[in-house]
């Protein structure tokens, strides 16, 4: 963990409300929490910065949001330049300890225009990577709080195993996509570990989210790419707008197929509550979208 625990628990507590005394661990979006709260339990307070649905790159943090970080006794951030305001929010809160679950993990790059070579920071989107994130959950929960260190243990042995479970199931759903018919299009290249651990192809109209307007040369290509490929399905996020990802349907012949979540789960009552049920989601749409010449005809 990055920066020293200077300030007491006990000064950062005054600002807990006194009916829970737990630790209290602030991540920097949605999927982050659901993830520290599966591994967590009951031991600790677990909040999310930013709320289901918001934008994560180039999210503006508010002075409420640098007092409840300066009331937490642990800062949870993704890293791999996912999150450009981290840095500046963290310093703001002041000397809260901060873990960057990305840490050790080798990141996949991104190879096309000004951002060639760059980490593509989205690697929870593979079930075996999130595991790691998992594993360093452990460490800086137990490290917070030696006590539940064991149960912080048995809690992610559990999650693990969900998740790799989760890594047969994607992989037996996307397996029978034709071979000409394995090419992934989004508005945001978020999806290289997914289409990397289960043999997808990738394009999208931007690399990370934190592009401000998308280029009439990056669009042009992907239209082109779509007719030659004869892609049936081309898709969007749910945090962004959809509108050129339907003009590119539009001019190369394909149809929208939906909007995934990537970097925001839904709220409790949407189709991507939990990070499980993201992946769940965003892998029918691919199935429906890309795989009906697999399916049997009735």
């Amino acid at each position: 963990m990055s920066k020293s625990s200077g300030t007491s628990k006990h000064s950062r507590g005054e600002s807990r409300s006194a009916q829970d005394s737990r630790p209290k661990v602030l991540t920097t979006f949605t999927i982050l929490a659901d993830m520290a709260r599966n591994v967590a339990g009951d031991r600790l307070q677990v909040e999310s910065i930013t709320k289901p649905g918001a934008e994560i790159h180039g999210y503006e943090f508010t002075p409420s949001d640098i007092e409840r970080a300066a009331g937490a006794d642990l800062i949870v951030e993704n890293g791999l330049g996912l999150e450009l305001w981290a840095r500046r929010f963290t310093d703001a809160a002041g000397d809260v300890p901060t873990v960057t679950l990305t840490d050790g993990i080798e990141p996949m790059l991104i190879g096309e225009d000004a951002y060639a070579g760059r980490p593509n920071p989205h690697a929870w989107m593979s079930p075996k990577t999130a595991q790691l994130y998992v594993d360093r959950l452990v460490e800086a929960f137990s490290s917070l709080d030696p006590e539940g260190a064991q149960q912080y243990e048995d809690n992610a042995e559990a999650y693990k195993g969900e998740l790799q479970a989760l890594d047969v199931e994607l992989q037996n759903t996307l397996q029978v996509l034709p071979a000409g018919q394995r090419l992934l299009v989004t508005c945001e290249g978020a999806f290289s570990y997914l289409a990397r651990d289960y043999d997808l192809e990738e394009a999208y109209l931007w690399p990370v989210n934190a592009e401000s307007q998308i280029s009439p040369r990056r669009m042009g290509r992907l239209i082109e790419r779509v007719k030659r490929d004869e892609v049936p399905v081309v898709f969007c996020e749910t945090t962004v707008s959809d509108k050129a990802q339907r003009e590119v349907a539009r001019a190369s012949g394909s149809r929208f197929g939906g909007s995934f979540y990537v970097d925001s789960l839904s709220d409790s009552n949407g189709p991507a509550a939990t990070l499980l049920d993201l992946q769940r989601h965003n892998v029918k749409l691919i199935r429906a979208g890309l795989g009906s010449a697999a399916d049997p005809k009735p």
